[in-house]
């Protein structure tokens, strides 16, 4: 069966490593809308309508299983648009709550704005552990860095620290990777931590289930395929994807579709 990843860019790369490693024989399919990039600073309403247009798309593909490698689409839209598909979808919140509870009491949480502020993080977290501090922090200037390539030097450590700022003052024991493309800074965020504190993928977390959740015998299969689509321009995502893949995808370019008209004027909440 063909796995579905989405993300709004290179974040979702992330999740498509840890399936790499942890179940190499998983077909997949990777969806981009980098011609909406970044999520983290759209409307509920907008991130509803986006991921249902990316699930309809993938229907038209023959998915059957999705995992939204995005926090701010599960989030926002995962609660809202999972049980209007036949499809199976998954995303992160859930699974690095559960990695989160087991590690931490201290917990904080830098995400997307969009993220931060539908508070999903606390909700998940304290309903697994109702005693857990948790502070979440919102990063909209970190999507853009990773984007454009840019994840060292003076301005990318001065900009983590005064994010991170906060959470160091409530010594914090387990800090989650709220965001897909954060990872891609865990050099310069675990230099300006103490060395106790916990640091979570999600998408470690959430491939980690994944795999549970398989028969062994597919867990070791000779590596399978991924087929790379973009929204937006698929020669600049496959420069951009080069550094974390170790080569250039080809990359097809797709207009998604318009939503069946019963869905076209669904709400967000």
């Amino acid at each position: 069966m063909v796995l579905g990843l989405f993300d709004s860019g290179l974040g979702g790369l992330t999740v498509l490593r840890a399936i790499a490693r942890r179940l190499p024989a998983q077909p997949v399919i990777y969806f981009a809308d980098t011609a909406r990039l970044p999520y983290g600073s759209c409307t509920p309403v907008e991130i509803c309508r986006y991921v249902r247009e990316i699930l309809h798309w993938f229907e038209g593909q023959g998915v059957r299983r999705v995992l939204m490698a995005c926090n701010t689409s599960s989030a926002l839209a995962l609660p809202v648009v999972a049980s209007e598909y036949v499809l199976e979808v998954g995303g992160l919140i859930a699974p690095a709550a559960r990695a989160a509870a087991r590690w931490g009491r201290c917990i904080g949480v830098i995400a997307t704005a969009a993220t931060v502020q539908s508070r999903a993080y606390t909700r998940a977290i304290q309903a697994l552990t109702p005693r857990a501090q948790v502070w979440e922090v919102a990063c909209p200037e970190f999507v853009p860095l990773v984007e454009s390539g840019r994840l060292m030097g003076e301005e990318v450590r001065s900009m983590a620290r005064r994010y991170l700022a906060p959470l160091v003052e409530q010594r914090i024991d387990t800090l989650v990777y709220g965001c897909t493309h954060y990872p891609y800074l865990d050099s310069v965020i675990g230099d300006l931590l103490p060395a106790s504190v916990h640091r979570i993928d999600p998408a470690v977390a959430a491939v980690a289930e994944l795999a549970a959740a398989l028969p062994p015998s597919r867990r070791l299969e000779s590596r399978a395929a991924c087929h790379f689509f973009v929204s937006g321009d698929p020669v600049r995502f496959a420069h951009a994807a080069y550094p974390w893949l170790n080569y250039y995808p080809q990359v097809q370019a797709v207009a998604l579709p318009p939503l069946p008209a019963a869905q076209t004027n669904e709400r967000a909440f």
